[in-house]
């Protein structure tokens, strides 16, 4: 989905060799595994996949993320630790192709019915191009709710597969959150339809979804990799398009520096604001969980748009 920087390996190398230890064979019968407390242990590889899958399961289960809060979930590293809890989980909740460290730890796990893919039901069909025209494919599926919705389907049915005595309590948690996420919809369809500006200029592309889906025109300063340095040329035609285009506002993001947003909004005299990917939760964060923050977002959108 994005070039994988060449300390991957190595750190895949690490994971892969833990995880082959802690893992048993592959004959186990991963279903069966409960935690200490006799509940059913789920590891989501990062916050939105938590998310979900814990409102899914409820009581049913113990969610944990891979990813620490305030991590960078693109390049995130396993800890020992986070390889045990993958190991040791009834079930493991990933995007194939976000996380190379995930990826090559699932891989050399046992696999089977535990491992919930997720990247089929999220349709990712965005492609974006880097500064040396090299394209990988747009991961943030969740900043569009209904693509989250439809991934929140293919999570309850697994779950519901493997514990039947759970599955009416799956079927009704997941009715309560696709309404949750319809009304989320409504609301970004409704608040985002009569921007005067729809243009929307963020410090990396990762609101391609979500401006699909609303109307508006992502112009990212970087690509995917949300640590990726714009070179001048790069800064020279965003700045450009921002003056032609009559932007206002430049957004950026909570778990990276706002310092090429600034240069942007200084070059042109825009203002900067925050538009959260919602990759992970932290102290800075605008909400509590994944509603609040998007409907945060959408305040914020609002507001640097602007939309009446």
């Amino acid at each position: 989905m994005y070039k994988r920087p060449a300390w991957i390996a190595v750190l895949g190398v690490s994971a892969l060799a833990l995880i082959t230890g802690c893992s048993g064979s592959p004959t186990d019968d991963a279903a069966g595994k409960t935690g200490s407390d006799g509940t059913v242990t789920i590891a989501a590889s990062f916050y939105p996949l938590q998310y979900v899958t814990q409102r899914i399961a409820g009581n049913r289960a113990n969610v944990s993320s891979l990813t620490p809060p305030g991590a960078e979930p693109h390049d995130l590293e396993l800890r020992p630790k986070d390889v045990a809890t993958l190991s040791d989980a009834t079930f493991t909740v990933y995007l194939r192709g976000f996380q190379p460290a995930v990826d090559d730890a699932v891989a050399a796990g046992p696999g089977g019915d535990n491992v919930v893919d997720v990247s089929s039901a999220a349709k990712l069909d965005r492609t974006v191009a880097d500064e040396e025209g090299e394209t990988g494919t747009d991961p943030h599926f969740w900043l569009d709710p209904q693509r989250l919705s439809a991934v929140a389907t293919l999570i309850e049915q697994r779950l519901a597969a493997s514990d039947q005595a759970g599955a009416s309590t799956y079927q009704a948690n997941l009715v309560t959150l696709k309404a949750d996420l319809a009304a989320l919809d409504q609301e970004f369809q409704t608040g985002l339809a009569s921007c005067a500006n729809k243009d929307l200029v963020t410090s990396h592309q990762a609101f391609g979804y979500l401006a699909d889906r609303y109307g508006l025109t992502q112009v990212g300063i970087t690509g995917l990799a949300p640590d990726e340095e714009p070179n001048p040329a790069t800064l020279a035609r965003v700045s450009d398009f921002v003056r032609a285009h009559k932007v206002r506002t430049i957004y950026y993001e909570t778990l990276i520096s706002p310092a090429i947003a600034e240069t942007v909004a200084s070059e042109t005299g825009a203002r900067t604001a925050v538009l959260d990917p919602i990759e992970g939760i932290t102290d800075e964060s605008q909400g509590a969980d994944y509603l609040a923050i998007m409907r945060a977002n959408l305040k914020d959108l609002k507001e640097g748009q602007p939309c009446p």
